[in-house]
């Protein structure tokens, strides 16, 4: 519990709310600050894996709550990004395929974990990651940002790729699922 890579993603989980509570404020100190903490939030995502394989710090607590932390962070800022009315309905419907996903994901792992099945992370969901993140750090700023940089059309943009990467891995890990469920070996096939 106390290592330091479970320490980082403790943290990670121990931020949404103040970047929640920025992002409520709105001003424009109050984005740019949820904005620091969302960017230092993504670095422990990095960080806290690095570091548990590296010193070889890997834990079940560890692997268990980093994908958790994951999607509080992802899940509270696309509500409260929609709450603050600063997604269109194109970004509203990106942000429901983004937690659809995530959901349909949590599910499908937790039903192959009763059958020592793990589904790993493929290379293009870490993909989806870095641009989902990308985005939702864009749409942080928003309007605080460089009027120039038209932050809130770009950052929409960007959370409409992470969608569309979102289903595309979302279907592979479903497809890879129902092989494992059913097969033979699983006793439902």
């Amino acid at each position: 519990m106390t290592s330091l890579p479970n320490l980082l993603t403790l943290a990670r989980i121990a931020v949404i709310p103040a970047i929640v509570a920025l992002l409520y404020v709105g001003t424009d100190t109050a984005r740019w600050a949820a904005l620091l903490l969302f960017m230092a939030a993504c670095a422990t995502d990095y960080l806290d894996g690095y570091l548990a394989r590296s010193r070889g710090e890997v834990s079940a607590l560890g692997r268990f709550l980093d994908p958790i932390a994951d999607k509080l962070l992802v899940v509270a800022v696309i509500v409260i990004l929609t709450a603050q009315g600063w997604l269109g309905i194109v970004g509203v419907l990106a942000g429901l395929a983004i937690i659809c996903r995530e959901i349909l994901v949590s599910g499908l792992r937790e039903y192959l974990a009763e059958f020592q099945v793990v589904v790993h992370v493929s290379r293009l969901a870490k993909w989806k990651t870095a641009v989902q993140m990308l985005a939702l750090a864009v749409l942080i700023l928003g309007q605080a940002g460089p009027a120039a940089l038209h932050l809130a059309e770009l950052g929409e943009a960007l959370l409409v790729v992470a969608a569309l990467l979102t289903l595309v891995t979302g279907y592979q890990y479903l497809r890879e699922g129902i092989r494992h469920m059913t097969s033979p070996a699983s006793g439902n096939g």
